[in-house]
């Protein structure tokens, strides 16, 4: 089998993107604790759902980047 490897260019660009997602969670966090008037506490109580939000959101763009790179094989092939 192969192993897969990522360089550290890779792993450094993943991280850029996971820590977008972690500053888009809480901008949503802040932006919900502006409109409903709450705590501004809740921006330390809720971080399990900050991180879990993260993480879809993460999961979205790893799906998305997966789509764009397989229909540009497709598109290449059928040239």
């Amino acid at each position: 089998m192969k192993d897969i490897v990522f360089s550290v260019k890779r792993q450094k660009a993943e991280l850029k993107i996971f820590g977008v997602c972690v500053g888009l969670a809480y901008l949503m966090n802040i932006i919900a604790v502006i409109l409903y008037q709450t705590s501004w506490s809740e921006l330390w109580t809720q971080t399990l759902w900050v991180l879990i939000l993260s993480g879809v959101l993460y999961g979205l763009s790893v799906g998305l980047r997966l789509l764009i790179y397989f229909l540009r094989m497709w598109l290449k092939r059928t040239k």
